[in-house]
């Protein structure tokens, strides 16, 4: 029954898609009007009947047996018209190219918002403090900082692509031959203040343009402070979990997230970023600075394990919540604790579903090593948390199906609980377009509920992040992988391209990953429907989606085809191949628990 109703509403949803097609034969889906970009070429998708010809600019474009077209045009910088024909109809769009490189100014000037750094930095004495402009070729550029010059040098510059160009396979890195980038770094002095237990404010530094014999001077925006490591601060973690990364910026990659409560000292600042000792850095507005606190440090003595239902969970008592990070290897898990050192004489592991042994070692000073031996390759999820200043690892135990071999019974997953989550949803967040105006979260809603029909029928425990057309952010879609605690989650979508890509080119099923415990059903979920559907393959990739960070449990999103594709859309909306994706999505899943007992 509630797949006779999905396919009723998809061809409802169908039929109003055709109606507005016929009412105006020739339709442009992407991009939309007075897009802008920054991007060097656009791909126009749209549709006209399949008889006659459709014309961009006055030239005739290819288009699908349906009549689809996604043909891509370069962009020059400002203002791009086109003019869309299809018989005696005419479809005109604006998309206008913005520059992403700073201006450079012709004469004696900075360019603007060059000087760097753009905010407060405050460091340890004995670092390095870089600063950077942009300014006109052959120029004399110096920062003047507490009475000290410091030259800045024209450097030719390797510019990295954006993280996006690995999914049109161009990360090559760029030569730029630019002499208007200027850099030069300093180190602070090594007892700024140290004496006095005092932090020093060297003040704003003074950029200096010298060219021609004329000279111009500017002031930066940014305070440079040092601090002093005889009167350092001591950052608690406020929210739950505190995102760590390895620079001052979200464009810098994550690392562990910290357990509520982790406490460590406070090395340096910039902006609304604060660096932390054990080398993360922390936004200011999750942690509060703790008054009269000594720096975070910890001894730890004896551990123990204990089980819980579906979990073993290992207790390790510190006096202090420290910083820890994991690393998840082929038959082990890795955890640091940082900022403490070892009186350690017992440990207590009893025989146990998940670990073969624990071992231990003292790899630094202030890092203590804790490696988990596991029983199998494949990890279930973890979880850390603080219950006052012990931390609790949980390590999650394996499905009680994972011996079950397909086809050996009708209910091959019975026991097993999943949760899919249909990609998208609701007028805010519609997903990818197709030629037609279908969108992403309409296929993804309706292959969804086919998959879960198919995985019920094997015994399965559904559980669906939305089972309607509604608004649903990400945070509470991972809000609820990590209440439900299922064996895998799969998070269903169709795939589009940066307005740079190449929509007629680009297709195939792809997987994404974050966690080395979603790897394997990641490959093996690609390479299945790839061979038993004759699809092509996008490809494999680990990438940093809200999706796939749940660390509870394996979590995949899949990319099942491209929407924007022209002939690959004609399968993607098909009742009779969403049927055939839906069975072999389940009985993928099958078949991997089968292969990971």
């Amino acid at each position: 029954m509630r797949k006779f109703l999905a396919l009723v509403v998809f061809g409802m949803i169908m039929a109003i898609a055709s109606v507005a097609v016929a009412a105006q034969p020739l339709f442009l889906a992407y991009p939309p009007a007075n897009h802008k970009t920054t991007a060097d070429r656009i791909f126009l998708i749209g549709t006209a009947p399949p008889t006659g010809q459709v014309s961009v600019n006055g030239q005739q474009i290819a288009r699908s047996g349906a009549g689809h077209f996604a043909p891509t045009f370069p962009l020059k910088i400002g203002e791009n018209v086109f003019t869309l024909r299809y018989e005696n109809q005419q479809v005109l769009l604006k998309v206008t190219r913005e520059s992403n490189q700073p201006e450079v100014p012709a004469g004696l000037a900075f360019a603007k918002d060059s000087l760097t750094p753009k905010v407060d930095v405050a460091s340890l004495p004995g670092e390095y403090i870089c600063f950077g402009a942009i300014a006109p070729a052959n120029a004399r550029v110096a920062v003047k900082l507490a009475g000290v010059t410091i030259p800045l040098k024209a450097r030719s510059q390797v510019e990295l692509p954006d993280n996006k160009s690995v999914l049109l396979g161009e990360n090559s890195p760029i030569l730029k031959s630019s002499s208007e980038q200027y850099q030069g770094c300093a180190k602070t002095p090594e007892n700024s203040g140290e004496s006095k237990g005092q932090k020093i404010d060297l003040g704003v530094p003074l950029f200096e343009l010298t060219m021609n014999d004329k000279t111009i001077t500017q002031q930066g925006t940014g305070k440079i402070s040092i601090l002093s490591p005889a009167d350092l601060e001591v950052a608690e973690v406020t929210t739950e979990p505190g995102v760590a990364r390895t620079g001052a910026s979200t464009d810098f990659s994550r690392m562990t997230p910290l357990p509520k409560g982790t406490r460590a000292t406070v090395i340096g600042r910039e902006g609304e970023w604060i660096r932390l000792d054990y080398g993360a850095w922390i936004k200011a507005s999750e942690v509060r600075i703790v008054k009269d606190a000594v720096p975070a440090r910890s001894l730890i003595r004896s551990a123990r394990s204990r089980q819980v239902s579906g979990w073993t969970e290992v207790l390790f008592p510190l006096e202090i919540p420290v910083p820890v990070t994991v690393q998840e290897g082929e038959r082990t898990f890795t955890l640091t604790l940082y900022n403490t050192t070892a009186q350690t004489d017992i440990i207590r592991l009893d025989d146990d579903p998940v670990i073969s042994r624990l071992a231990w070692q003292q790899i630094s000073p202030q890092q203590v090593q804790y490696t988990f031996n596991l029983k199998s390759a494949q990890q279930w999820g973890y979880k850390l948390r603080y219950e006052g200043t012990t931390l609790v690892l949980s390590l999650k135990h394996p499905p009680t199906n994972t011996s079950a071999v397909p086809n050996s019974s009708e209910k091959p997953l019975s026991g097993i609980k999943i949760l899919i989550d249909p990609g998208h949803g609701g007028p805010q967040d519609s997903g990818a377009v197709s030629p037609t105006g279908v969108r992403e979260k309409t296929v993804a809603l309706i292959v969804s509920k086919l998959v879960r029909e198919e995985l019920v029928n094997r015994g399965a425990n559904v559980v669906m992040t939305r089972v309607e057309d509604v608004d649903l952010d990400l945070p509470p879609r991972v809000e609820m992988i990590q209440k439900e605690e299922p064996a895998i989650a799969i998070s269903i979508h169709y795939n589009a391209l940066p307005d740079n890509g190449d929509a007629i080119n680009t297709k195939g099923v792809g997987a994404f990953w974050f966690h080395p415990q979603a790897h394997s059903l990641a490959m093996f979920l690609h390479n299945y429907l790839v061979a038993k559907l004759n699809r092509p393959s996008y490809g494999v990739f680990w990438n940093n989606l809200a999706m796939t960070r749940p660390a509870v449990t394996p979590s995949v999103l899949m990319e099942l085809g491209f929407t924007i594709n022209p002939e690959e859309f004609e399968w993607i909306v098909n009742p009779t191949e969403q049927k055939k994706l839906a069975s072999a999505i389940a009985q993928g899943i099958t078949e991997w628990f089968a292969s990971v007992q």
